[in-house]
């Protein structure tokens, strides 16, 4: 049995449909139990997974950095407890992490062994997850993806395509630069990952790059939608976080492995518009 945590998540709705169609899936989430107590080690070990596959998490961004002990209560701890509870079983754990660990400045796709430099408790509280899952366990894989989205959660281009719509523009920052991520994507790449046992850290993203503007304005025309959309810079839309200029991924690992790269960011932007709100595109 695999355990997916953070079940109810963008990503772990679809990772447990997908992982579901091969093996047997159990879900949680906060309301079977909370992983920032001591007592998810325990908890976890009840249900006897054969794997961990770790989804949940804080990821609202700037919610870390106003909260930043909330951040590493779920996103250091919560991973502990729950690295623990794989060493308790002796059973692999796959930990879902970010390109957040990066501050950007590299210009160039970042290799799995980039050293990480996160900007904000966002990214360090999630790299302290990574930490707990290297130091606990010897069986894991630790996965960064990007920008990711899915018809099944609050995201990026559904957010921008609701305000275009009701309101008929939107502005929209240029100036960071990354790899838009389907869920759908990434759970396909997640599935084939586990079955392995190779083991290690993971870039898994789509392929491509681009800014958060030319992603809104390709999605904005895949839906259809006539609106006017303006780049304006980063400092124009001030939040608590500061953000990685550039947190572009190199699937390096991932693409020598199994060589199986991750579809270009277009292709899932549009599967993702036909699906949601049924336009071809």
């Amino acid at each position: 049995m695999i355990l997916v945590t953070g079940a109810k998540g963008m990503l772990g709705t679809d990772l447990c449909a997908e992982l579901s169609a091969q093996h047997q899936v159990t879900g949680v989430d906060l309301g079977d139990f909370d992983l920032a107590h001591k007592e998810a080690v325990e908890a976890i070990a009840d249900l006897n997974p054969q794997l961990v596959v770790h989804c949940a998490a804080m990821t609202n961004v700037d919610g870390c950095e106003t909260d930043p002990d909330r951040a590493y209560l779920v996103n250091g701890l919560g991973t502990r407890h729950a690295a623990l509870a794989c060493q308790k079983l002796d059973i692999p754990m796959l930990y879902i992490s970010t390109d957040f660990v990066f501050d950007g400045t590299k210009r160039e796709p970042y290799y799995e062994w980039d050293s990480p430099n996160p900007l904000g408790h966002y990214g360090r509280s999630k790299l302290a997850g990574e930490t707990e899952v290297r130091s606990l366990l010897n069986k894991y894989y630790i996965v960064r993806t990007s920008w990711l989205y899915g018809p099944n959660g609050k995201n990026f281009v559904a957010s921008i395509l609701i305000k275009a719509g009701e309101t008929g523009q939107v502005k929209v920052v240029d100036d960071q630069t990354g790899s838009p991520t389907y869920t759908r994507d990434l759970c396909n790449a997640l599935s084939l990952l586990i079955q392995s046992n190779l083991y290690g850290t993971y870039h898994l993203s789509n392929s491509g790059s681009c800014n958060w503007y030319q992603f809104a304005k390709t999605a904005m025309e895949y839906a259809g939608i006539k609106a006017e959309i303006s780049p304006i810079k980063s400092h124009e839309y001030p939040t608590p976080t500061k953000r990685p200029v550039y947190s572009v991924l190199n699937n390096f690992a991932w693409n020598k492995e199994f060589k199986t790269p991750l579809r270009h960011w277009e292709e899932g932007l549009k599967d993702y518009i036909r699906e949601t709100i049924h336009v071809q595109c």
